[in-house]
């Protein structure tokens, strides 16, 4: 890997991404405009929108993440630019990264935006500090990226890109503790739910809307959360073709 090429694919990545509109306007709102209706769904519960709205800060960044950065990555692949590119002395470290970094500054706009409007326009009640929530948003849309980074090298096409997420992100969804908590889950499921990332993620978050201060497990969520970001974005190298047959 190289810290040159690295920054060098991620300003095209951006400059790519700066010319498609509909992609940054997904990546940007879409978020904005779910927690918005949600918030309005639970109106005659304000409770219930806090419970559910603080971990949806940190999953639907994580969702539209995914998708379209496993879709991105499989447009590269499909249309030979990928190959193009890895002829020349590009490595496939340079290239993962470079994308996690290019799609890194939308997450961070992304997650920014999103717990600005949950916070201050929503009225999301926070016990803890927004900045440890919006911190923890920021590293579950990092975990987004990856994720979508390593699918990508088993699609064949877009269709299957979007595919992956029923069949990887749902399944994380239903058993992170947002719907019920963990411990009172079949135990299969709770076994689980603790090998699977969104599940800290949503502890963290919880633990930030329902304690003052930094919770006792938040670091320990961090890096879990981190620990799997960095260990699929090593695969999605590892794993990564020059392009789809």
């Amino acid at each position: 890997m190289s810290v040159g090429r690295t920054l060098a694919t991620a300003r095209r990545v951006l400059r790519q991404l700066g010319h498609d509109r509909r992609t940054v306007a997904l990546l940007l709102f879409v978020p904005l405009f779910l927690l918005t209706l949600l918030h309005y769904v639970f109106d005659a519960d304000p409770r219930l929108f806090d419970r559910v709205g603080a971990s949806l800060l940190g999953i639907f960044p994580l969702i539209t993440m995914f998708l379209t950065t496993s879709i991105a990555t499989l447009r590269e692949r499909t249309t030979g630019t990928l190959e193009r590119l890895m002829a020349m002395p590009l490595g496939k470290g340079d290239l993962i990264f470079g994308y996690a970094l290019a799609f890194g500054a939308f997450a961070v706009l992304q997650a920014g935006l999103a717990t600005a409007v949950g916070v201050w326009l929503l009225d999301l009640d926070l016990a803890g500090s927004p900045w440890l929530l919006l911190f923890m948003a920021l590293l579950t849309a990092l975990l987004g990226i990856a994720l979508g980074l390593f699918v990508s090298a088993f699609a064949a096409s877009e269709f299957q890109a979007v595919q992956f997420m029923p069949a990887l992100i749902v399944p994380q969804i239903l058993v992170c503790g947002l719907f019920a908590p963990r411990d009172t889950m079949q135990p299969a499921l709770e076994y689980a739910s603790n090998v699977l990332p969104m599940s800290y993620s949503v502890n963290a978050m919880t633990g930030v809307l329902n304690g003052t201060g930094v919770p006792d497990h938040f670091l320990r969520d961090v890096a879990v959360v981190v620990g799997m970001a960095l260990g699929f974005l090593a695969l999605a190298a590892v794993t990564l073709r020059r392009r789809t047959p």
